[in-house]
């Protein structure tokens, strides 16, 4: 048997065609946005966010959310990201206007955020 490779794995992925679109679900399996963006803090070498757009019609309306990358699992069943969430958690969540972008390197922010979604900041892992 040869071995997988990590792209059969899903260990490794490209980001605008793996990534970028995909539909994001809570345990549920309601939809409850796509992922727009992500967001890398390059001192660290990892992944700070997704960005996720929930809500709106036809695009217009969106709002965009910061998601810590570690809430996010992918199902490759599905081939679908998987969040512990549901559309009330998102529609307190901060969140912010397309066109209006906030600092994303903001340490208090992105403690926030983490906080808010429940995942410990990667900078605090072992």
């Amino acid at each position: 048997m040869e071995p997988k490779t990590a792209r059969e794995t899903g260990a490794i992925v490209r980001v605008k065609e793996d990534v970028i679109g995909k539909t994001v679900v809570n345990y549920g399996r309601e939809n409850i946005g796509e992922i727009t963006e992500m967001v890398v803090d390059t001192t660290a070498g990892r992944i700070t966010y997704a960005i996720l757009s929930f809500g709106g019609f036809l695009g217009v309306g969106d709002k965009l959310f910061a998601v810590p990358w570690v809430s996010l699992s992918y199902d490759r069943t599905h081939d679908v990201f998987v969040m512990k969430a549901d559309k009330n958690l998102l529609k307190n969540a901060p969140g912010f206007d397309k066109q209006n972008w906030p600092d994303m390197s903001d340490p208090t922010r992105i403690s926030e955020i983490y906080k808010y979604y429940g995942s410990e900041p990667y900078w605090q892992q072992k």
